[in-house]
């Protein structure tokens, strides 16, 4: 799996939920499967079924997060810099085409979430910006077509 670069909230957030899933949800599937079990006959037991159907997406869901924590690395805020858009900073753009203007912070595809404003490094908007300094514009492809995006501002 490749590396996953995170901040520290971002990691311990990841850590916290493996956690609650290993410490609270495993154990309440557990007991499902057991009180299943206890009806009788498991070949023709829908509740058994459900129950280890359960299980074994959460076992899939653990497994990848531990591997999403064991290939990331924590990005030490203090290096970053604002001469070029990387990783964790904060950047501006305007929208060409409607004079629309947004901020985003980049941050690795495991903490994304675009109500908080934190856009994927990996999506089209964010690799189009990764290198780039305040002033250039990029051409994004996106599905609807190609959005020229000119750079108003980086920061931390």
């Amino acid at each position: 799996m490749a590396t996953s670069y995170m901040t520290r909230e971002g990691y311990k957030r990841l850590l916290d939920e493996i956690n609650q899933l290993e410490s609270v949800q495993r154990p309440a599937i557990s007991r499902q499967i057991a009180e299943a079990r206890d009806k009788g006959d498991l070949s023709e037991n829908a509740e058994y079924d459900a129950a280890k159907e359960a299980q074994g997406l959460l076992e899939m869901k653990i497994a990848k997060m531990k591997d999403t924590l064991a290939n990331a690395r924590v990005i030490d805020e203090s290096t970053l810099n604002t001469d070029s858009v990387q990783i964790l900073n904060k950047v501006k753009i305007k929208n060409q085409n409607n004079g629309q203007v947004m901020t985003y912070m980049l941050v690795s595809e495991s903490e994304a979430n675009l109500k908080e404003g934190k856009l994927s490094v990996s999506t089209p908007i964010g690799q189009g910006l990764m290198g780039k300094k305040v002033g250039d514009t990029v051409q994004v492809k996106v599905p609807s077509g190609i959005i020229p995006f000119e750079i108003v501002d980086i920061s931390i």
